[in-house]
């Protein structure tokens, strides 16, 4: 087992590092106060190559490998989740799907510059009666012949009014049930195409959530993924990458948490030493960086396993479940070693706090994972 890091994935880490503090540290809590999308980082990330992170390079990609991915998730999720999610979306779930599953004219068209950071994507599976239940969708395409008639709504979706290209899952033959499901590129500004009000959101308000209207929204069938009938399997593969993503993200809130909470510590005095001292705290932070460490080392391990071929499904359900749960726990161990400073937002810790609960919900929630695990263990 080799835990070292290339040189190539130590500089990776630095860059996006040194990107956090100095590009999205500055005014994310403004950003978050008034659910401010930010698109000049946003710009910026994909000028670094942060947004088509493992594309071929044929298709402006970066060509690098997920454990950098999850690398940068990091990174950028130590100060910025709301940041990072447009990252883990693009490259996860639009930019992978196209260049898995999708033709040249696709690739050509529509992953050159979404990989570029030119453009970013939008994955359209959630709906108002299809979370968890992906099986269960309402919306659908009709085949008219050439084109592909789409009617329904979609909720939740990242990047809803900033992309320019949205991933739609949608039924069209629905006596198939999941079989019958397809998978559609939409461009944004398509006749009968709406974008509902923006989510008022607990965490990651930066991030730009909507529901999405389809009423007789005309889809060219070339515009279709795959085969007729692959559109559930598209969805279920994509989002196995996702939760990798994900789960990095958690990490990483965790792990700014830990940093914060951690400095603080050494700094706060209480009954004439600093709060590190005492047994209570010093406690507190030996659990957080253990369950950090743990969290790490899965999913590293998810994105390696990714990297080498091999199934990575268990891993990323692990990975995700538990690093969920520890962005969770630590964020609020971390504005507990605040104090009364955890509550108020300039020591960050809060909004990290709400930032983590999203994690145990989206990409599969924690209850999906769970299902993911015991269906693998039990049938070994």
């Amino acid at each position: 087992m080799l835990f070292e890091l290339s040189e190539e994935q130590l500089m990776i880490q630095q860059a996006a590092r040194d990107f956090a503090q100095t590009e999205l540290k500055p005014g994310v809590i403004e950003r978050d106060e008034h659910q401010k999308f930010p698109k000049e980082q946003v710009q910026k990330l994909g000028e670094l190559g942060f947004l088509g992170m493992m594309v071929d390079p044929k298709y402006n990609g970066s060509g690098m490998d997920a454990v950098s991915y999850v690398l940068v998730m990091e990174e950028l999720s130590k100060i910025d989740a709301s940041a990072s999610v447009v990252v883990s979306v693009n490259n996860s779930l639009v930019c992978y799907g196209l260049e898995a599953y999708g033709n040249e004219a696709q690739k050509e068209k529509y992953l050159k510059p979404l990989a570029s950071g030119e453009k970013i994507g939008a994955f359209c599976l959630s709906e108002p009666e299809a979370g968890s239940d992906a099986t269960s969708q309402q919306t659908t395409a009709e085949d008219m012949g050439d084109y592909y008639l789409l009617n329904g709504t979609k909720n939740w979706i990242t990047n809803g009014s900033t992309a320019s290209t949205y991933l739609v899952i949608a039924q069209t033959h629905k006596e198939l049930r999941h079989k019958g499901i397809n998978a559609f590129i939409v461009e944004a500004g398509t006749p009968g195409f709406t974008i509902g009000p923006k989510e008022n959101k607990l965490g990651i308000r930066g991030s730009d959530t909507h529901s999405l209207m389809f009423n007789d929204v005309k889809v060219p069938k070339e515009n279709r993924i795959g085969e007729d009938g692959f559109g559930f399997s598209f969805a279920m593969k994509t989002l196995e990458g996702g939760r990798v993503g994900i789960a990095a993200q958690a990490l990483g809130i965790a792990a700014g948490a830990y940093e914060l909470a951690l400095e603080y510590s050494k700094q706060r005095k209480s009954f004439g030493k600093p709060i590190s001292d005492h047994q209570a705290i010093a406690f507190k932070l030996a659990d957080m960086a253990t369950q950090i460490e743990a969290a790490r080392m899965l999913v590293y391990k998810a994105a390696w396993l990714k990297d080498q071929g091999q199934s990575y499904t268990l891993a990323g359900s692990m990975a995700k479940l538990f690093a969920s749960k520890v962005a969770m726990d630590v964020t609020v161990e971390a504005v507990q070693i605040h104090g009364g400073y955890g509550f108020v937002k300039e020591y960050h810790v809060e909004r990290l706090m709400r930032d983590a609960k999203i994690t145990q919900i989206y990409e599969g929630t924690s209850e999906i994972q769970k299902m993911v695990i015991s269906r693998s263990i039990l049938s070994k």
